[in-house]
């Protein structure tokens, strides 16, 4: 099959509320997913992201409020399920059948599924497609659920911590394509995980939960724009940052001489009067990593 062009679908949740028994995995939370992004879903584990992505896909009907994809409720509807995939790090695939026949019965439920993309995939992840998945790694079978994800090229495609038990180079290689086909085939993509800093260059927008919650929903570049690393010498750094009393501390890193120092901001975005401060110093002003924003905004050390 060759994949239809598709610009992606939207996903908006209201008042969305998931329990389990007594546990409440979800609590009234409102988002929205652009049509068309790569969509980071941010937060540390047990933060809900697992069960939000669930939801989208049906999996799992709310308690309360609800979910609506493309304007719709995705909850038995038959034109939407074709349309979104979730590839979960528990991977739902027939374990006990070689990776060929898992991909031949993907390929049916998948309009948009491309078997060139598929073949390339496996190639790159070095992935034997006469094995049965059962005897595949821990991190084979990540990258191979990589494969189906990517390869299924859904509109609405969902990949819930799907790098774990795999090295870095493979980690890498999955970015690097992922990036290129969404370039080649738009859609919207649904990241979830705790590796922040490695999907940094990755996200346009980013949704971050916290126990439960939405902690906040912001384009990327914004939420960037909301803090800055300082470098300079030491005794410069923190002589300057000692003047700011807008902007809070994340983290700081030396090396000999040199000092940094990752900053943010109390308001939408660092203030002028901060940025000619770090700059009348002679220090220099970079980009703040996604991964210090989160952890200081989820309030815990990671």
């Amino acid at each position: 099959m060759t994949a239809a062009t598709t610009t992606g679908l939207d996903v908006r949740a209201e008042g969305l509320t998931v329990r389990f028994g007594d546990t409440t995995a979800l609590d009234g939370v409102a988002l929205s997913v652009p049509a068309g992004s790569i969509t980071g879903l941010l937060g540390r584990n047990g933060s809900g992201k697992t069960t939000l992505l669930s939801a989208i896909a049906s999996f799992r009907r709310p308690t309360e409020g609800r979910v609506l994809v493309d304007g719709e409720d995705p909850f038995e509807n038959e034109r939407l399920m074709e349309q979104i995939c979730l590839v979960r790090e528990s991977g739902d695939v027939l374990h006990d059948e070689r990776l060929t026949t898992n991909l031949e019965y993907f390929a049916t439920t998948r309009p948009t599924w491309d078997d060139a993309l598929a073949e390339r995939l496996l190639e790159t992840f070095q992935l034997d497609a006469a094995k049965k998945v059962s005897q595949l790694s821990r991190g084979q079978r990540s990258a191979f659920g990589i494969t189906m994800g990517l390869a299924s090229r859904a509109p609405l495609t969902m990949l819930d911590e799907v790098h774990l038990g795999m090295d870095a180079p493979s980690r890498y290689a999955f970015y690097d394509a992922l990036l290129e086909d969404y370039v080649a085939h738009p859609r919207t993509i649904v990241l979830s995980s705790h590796l922040i800093s490695e999907l940094d260059r990755l996200l346009e927008h980013v949704v971050v939960l916290d126990r439960g919650s939405v902690l906040l929903t912001s384009d990327a570049d914004d939420l960037r724009a909301r803090g800055a690393t300082i470098t300079g010498r030491t005794e410069d750094v923190d002589a300057t940052v000692r003047t700011l009393d807008d902007v809070t501390v994340l983290s700081e890193h030396t090396l000999g001489s040199t000092k940094q120092v990752a900053v943010m901001g109390q308001g939408a975005r660092l203030t002028p009067a901060t940025t000619s401060a770090v700059r009348d110093a002679g220090l220099e002003l970079g980009q703040v990593e996604l991964q210090d924003l989160v952890v200081h905004l989820t309030g815990r050390k990671s």
